[in-house]
C-alpha cells in the first residue's frame, strides 16, 4: 500500500517537475520508474522515495536551456560518479552539519522559484524559457496581456482542488484528482490550451549517450554536474532524516544513500531520464500507507511502470496549466513558515543568514547560494565563538577565609567555559587596563574540552600580554587533550608547569604562599597613567 499510494502521489509530480525542469515530461516518468526502483535497491534508507524534485528542477532548467538535454545525461553521470566517491569516502554525515538557516533559505528560495515559474504556464503563454529566474520572471510580466483565460481558469480549479481535497477523509491525492478534473474540462468543452502532448505507451528502454568527445567536454560539464551532485547528495539525505524520525524501523545509511544516489543517477540518463534526488513528500506518503521496507520503492516503480502502459494515450490532453496548479500549491507548502517564524524570534543573525541565503537563491543559484551561506553561517560561528563565556568569579567563591585583602586583590579568577577561540586575547587586555594590579590571573580551564591552533594562538598571545604586563598567567583544571597540546607546542613550559595545578583552590593556596614570601614591590606605573603601591 505505501509503494501504490506513493505511486498515485508520483504521477502528477513526475510530469510536473519534468515540465519545470524543461525536459519531455516522459523523462519526468521514465526518472521516477528507473530512479525509484534502483535507489530503493542500493541506497542507504529502506523507506526513501526517489525521483524527480522541486529543487533538482530549479537547477536542472538553467542547465538544459544553456547545455541541452544530451549534455545533462552526461552531466547526471558525472554527478552519480561524485555522489558514489562522496559515500565511498565515508562524507555522508557531514549534511548533520549544514547550519539551519542555510537549508531553511535554500528550500524557501526554491519554493518562490518554483511558484514564480509556473506563471508562463498558468497564463498560457507560449515564451521560451529562461536561463535565469529574474530575466524570465520579467518576461512573463511584460507579456501579461497576452494570457489565456481559459489556462488560468483550468490552474485555478487544479489549485481550489488541491486546497479543499485535503480536508477531506481520503488517501486520494489532490493533485491527482484535480488532474483528471482539468483533463476532462479539456476534453469535454475543446479548450484550446497548452498540453503536454503524448507519452510513449512503452517502458523505457536503455539506449546510448552521446560520445565523450574530449577532455573539454568533462571541463565544460563539471559545475553543472557538482552542482546536480551536491543539491542530490544534501535533498537525498535531509530526506532520509526526515523519514527516520517517521517511524520506527531500521535508521538510514548516509553514506550507503549517497552511493545508491549515484548509481541511480549513473542509470538514469541511459533511459531517458534525468538527474533524481529523495522526495521528501512521496517518502513521506510512503511511510504513513505503510510502507516499511525496500520493497515500497520497487512496488511504487512498477506502479508507475504499469501507469503508463496503460493509461499513457490519455496524457496527451494534460493541460500544462493543471501541472501549474499542482506545482503552485507544492511550492507554497515548502515554504518553511514555522522556521521563518522562529528564527525570526531565535536571534537577528540566524535570521539573516536564512534571508541571505534565500536572497540568493532568488538572484543567482542554488549553489551560490549554499556557498555563501555556509560562508555566513561560519563566519556568525567564529564570532560566537571568538564572545566565549568568559566570567570573572568573585573573591568570596575562591578565597578561603583569612586570606588578607590584599592579596585577594593581587589575583583574579576568570572561568573559561568552552572552546578557546582568538577573540579571547583582547578581552583580557581590556581587564588587565582595569584592574592593573593583578599580579597573578588564574584561568579556570576545566570546562574547556578542547583546543585547535586559534585557541593555541589565542592563550600564547593572553600569556605575552600578561607578561609584558608584569602579571603571571596560571592554568588550572587543564583537561589531558588540553594539557597535551600545550605540551607538545612547548607553550606550557613557557608558561612554567609551576604555573599549572590541578584545582583553583591549590592555585591559590600556592600563589598566597609566594605573595607573603616575597619582597614588597617598589612603586610601579599604572598603565592608565596614575602611580600605584603593591
Amino acid at each position: 500500500m505505501g509503494g501504490l499510494t506513493a505511486a498515485i502521489v508520483a504521477l502528477p509530480l513526475a510530469l510536473a517537475f519534468a515540465i519545470a525542469s524543461g525536459v519531455d515530461p516522459r523523462a519526468g516518468l521514465y526518472t521516477a520508474i528507473v530512479a525509484g526502483a534502483v535507489a530503493a535497491i542500493f541506497g542507504g534508507s529502506p523507506v526513501q522515495i526517489t525521483g524527480p524534485t522541486g529543487a533538482m528542477a530549479v537547477i536542472l532548467l538553467g542547465i538544459v536551456a544553456k547545455y541541452g538535454i544530451e549534455k545533462v545525461w552526461l552531466a547526471g553521470i558525472m554527478a552519480g560518479i561524485i555522489q558514489i566517491a562522496l559515500g565511498i569516502a565515508k562524507l555522508g554525515r557531514l549534511v548533520k552539519f549544514i547550519p539551519y538557516p542555510v537549508t531553511t533559505g535554500f528550500t524557501n528560495g526554491i519554493a518562490v522559484i518554483i511558484f514564480f515559474g509556473q506563471l508562463n504556464n498558468f497564463l498560457g503563454l507560449r515564451l521560451p524559457r529562461s536561463e535565469h529566474f529574474l530575466p524570465g520572471l520579467w518576461q512573463t510580466v511584460t507579456h501579461i496581456g497576452e494570457a489565456n483565460w481559459a489556462t488560468i481558469a483550468i490552474a485555478t480549479t487544479v489549485i481550489l482542488i488541491k486546497i479543499f481535497w485535503a480536508n477531506l477523509p481520503t488517501t486520494l491525492p489532490g493533485s491527482l484528482v484535480g488532474l483528471v478534473v482539468a483533463t476532462l474540462m479539456v476534453s469535454l468543452l475543446h479548450l484550446d490550451v497548452p498540453t503536454i502532448g503524448a507519452i510513449p505507451q512503452a517502458l523505457p528502454l536503455p539506449h546510448g549517450l552521446p560520445h565523450w568527445h574530449d577532455f573539454g567536454l568533462i571541463r565544460e560539464l563539471i559545475n553543472p554536474a557538482l552542482a546536480l551532485a551536491a543539491l542530490g547528495s544534501i535533498e537525498s539525505l535531509l530526506s532520509a532524516v526526515v523519514a527516520d524520525g517517521m517511524t520506527v524501523s531500521e535508521k538510514h545509511d548516509s553514506d550507503r544513500e549517497l552511493i545508491g544516489q549515484g548509481i541511480a543517477n549513473i542509470v538514469v540518463p541511459f533511459f531517458g531520464g534525468i538527474p533524481a534526488t529523495g522526495a521528501i513528500a512521496r517518502t513521506a506518503v510512503n511511510i504513513r500507507a505503510g510502507g516499511r521496507t525496500r520493497l515500497s520503492g520497487v512496488i511504487h516503480s512498477i506502479a508507475l511502470a504499469l501507469i503508463v502502459l496503460t493509461l499513457a494515450p490519455l496524457a496527451a490532453q494534460i493541460p500544462l496549466a493543471a501541472l501549474a496548479g499542482i506545482l503552485m500549491v507544492t511550492s507554497v507548502r515548502m515554504l518553511e513558515w514555522e522556521a521563518i517564524g522562529l528564527l525570526m524570534r531565535a536571534t537577528y543573525a540566524d535570521f539573516a543568514v536564512m534571508l541571505l541565503t534565500w536572497l540568493v537563491t532568488i538572484c543567482f543559484d542554488l549553489v551560490l547560494a549554499v556557498e555563501v551561506g555556509l560562508v555566513a553561517a561560519g563566519a556568525l560561528f567564529i564570532k560566537r565563538m571568538s564572545d566565549l563565556n568568559l566570567v570573572k568569579v568573585p573573591e568570596t567563591e575562591v578565597f578561603p577565609p583569612g586570606v588578607p585583602l590584599e592579596f585577594s586583590k593581587q589575583i583574579a579568577v576568570y572561568r573559561v567555559d568552552g572552546p578557546m577561540f582568538f577573540g579571547a586575547a583582547e578581552r583580557f587586555v581590556t581587564f588587565l587596563r582595569d584592574e592593573p594590579e593583578v599580579r597573578y590571573l588564574i584561568l579556570r580551564m576545566r570546562f574547556v574540552p578542547n583546543m585547535d591552533t586559534t585557541g593555541l594562538v589565542a592563550l600564547e598571545d593572553i600569556f605575552h600580554d600578561l607578561k609584558r604586563r608584569k602579571c603571571q598567567l596560571v592554568l588550572s583544571g587543564l583537561q589531558p587533550e588540553v594539557k597535551q597540546l600545550l605540551e607538545r607546542t612547548g607553550l606550557l613550559q613557557q608558561i612554567g608547569p609551576e604555573n599549572c595545578f590541578e584545582s583553583t583552590n591549590a592555585a591559590i593556596e600556592q600563589l598566597t604562599a609566594r605573595l607573603i614570601q616575597a619582597p614588597p614591590s617598589p612603586t610601579s606605573v599604572d598603565t592608565r597613567g596614575g602611580v600605584w603601591q603593591t
